[in-house]
């Protein structure tokens, strides 16, 4: 019992969750030449979704570039999806902490779209979000997403300021009845949760099984890569959302410590598959990345989770984030509308180069100056933590200066 509760009962050491998570993303990348990504496959949802109501999508400029042929589950990008979530679940329902949550305030709800509308804008704008264009763009070398990190970091401390304020926030919800606790009876019930996650593991193993068995061993893979996943952000709490935002509000660092130590393991590994053959995943560092991570680092501060939060949250139960991965959707397929439709290629990614660091600096050197900046972020970070935590910056210790100032006056 003791080793269950510290698997399904208590949060995972976020330096453990998503350091297992770099590894298995440089792995994935290894056997199927593709990396582990999300907004990619719910832009084409939305694609498919368009095409239920009769609309053809298929001359879109960017569902060329991304490809819309057959349906997730036919594709590596839906099982990894869909194993996130299957993932997430599993763990949810043996740890017993499924339940139903809907905000007190209904006005989050529409917060949530909205938030989830200009995140899901974004991350497609820079053709990639947290993952694609961060986590596992990092270790492929490629520099757009070094703009996106910085930018989306950017956008996340205007996304806190935006939500600090008071019409954002609205007016508390008051509770009516007594403030004296109603002692009742303890009740022994059975949890059916545990039985429900084995049960659901069990199915889920048992499509990996036929995968393998009718040959469609790269559906297997993705199935397994994106259960792990979902597995991962869920004990971890791994969420990019925070690791941001938490810098701002109260200095916290440590899942952006954790998230650079992930990448780092990524990065060494991926060096490795790069060097003997496998063809790097570069994207075009453009004006269209910046507005993007802009754009991305606002919209899921509003949203209050990015990609991975909110898969693994929308699994506990909570309503919002249902939502909010609708807004996704909507925003991704608006921006590969407007495409080419609007001009945006022409105007914001025409004309720009993919910027590969192998090619600009040789392979070692990208290599060596990867981890050195990373080391520097996990520096920096670690810095800004001491420094600003919980009010114990400069600005605080000058006030404690001045008050001790004017007592002895």
């Amino acid at each position: 019992m003791n080793l269950y509760q510290k698997i399904f009962k208590e949060y995972w050491n976020p330096y453990i969750a998503v350091g297992i998570a770099g590894l298995a993303s440089a792995l994935y990348f290894g056997i199927t030449g593709t990396v582990w990504a999300v907004t990619g496959e719910f832009t084409r949802l939305g694609g498919h979704i368009l095409g239920w109501f009769g609309i053809d999508v298929s001359q879109w400029a960017y569902f060329q570039l991304v490809g819309l042929e057959g349906t997730p589950i036919s594709r590596t990008d839906g099982w990894i999806v869909i194993g996130m979530l299957a993932g997430a679940l599993i763990t949810i329902l043996l740890s017993s902490s499924f339940k139903i949550r809907v905000p007190k305030q209904k006005r989050r709800l529409i917060q949530g779209f909205i938030g989830g509308i200009i995140a899901g804008f974004g991350a497609r704008l820079a053709l990639g979000c947290n993952l694609a264009a961060f986590f596992t763009g990092v270790p492929q070398f490629s520099f757009h997403s070094w703009i996106f990190m910085v930018t989306t970091a950017i956008g996340t401390y205007f996304g806190v300021k935006v939500v600090n304020t008071k019409w954002w926030r609205g007016k508390p919800t008051l509770m009516k009845g007594s403030m004296n606790p109603v002692v009742t009876e303890h009740v022994e019930k059975r949890n059916i949760q545990p039985i429900l996650g084995l049960i659901f593991a069990c199915l889920y193993l048992a499509l990996i099984v036929y995968f393998f068995a009718v040959g469609k061993s790269m559906l297997a893979v993705a199935c397994i890569a994106g259960a792990l996943f979902g597995i991962l952000i869920e004990r971890g709490q791994i969420c990019f959302t925070s690791a941001f935002r938490d810098l701002w509000i109260s200095g916290r660092a440590v899942m952006s410590k954790a998230i650079a130590v992930g990448m780092l393991i990524s990065v060494v590994v991926t060096f490795f598959y790069i060097q003997n053959g496998a063809a790097s995943i570069i994207k075009v560092a453009a004006p269209s990345t910046v507005i993007g991570g802009l754009l991305f680092g606002f919209g899921i501060v509003l949203a209050g989770g990015c990609e991975t939060g909110m898969m693994y949250r929308a699994m506990e139960g909570q309503l919002l984030f249902w939502v909010v991965g609708a807004g996704n959707i909507v925003g991704a397929t608006a921006l590969a509308y407007g495409w080419d439709h609007l001009g945006i290629y022409n105007a914001l990614a025409a004309n720009w180069s993919k910027v590969n660091l192998m090619e600009q600096w040789g392979p070692m050197g990208a290599l060596f100056g990867t981890i050195a900046m990373l080391a520097a972020w996990f520096l920096l970070s670690n810095w800004w933590e001491k420094r600003f935590r919980y009010g114990t910056g400069i600005k605080h210790q000058k006030r404690e200066r001045v008050s001790h100032v004017t007592k002895e006056v």
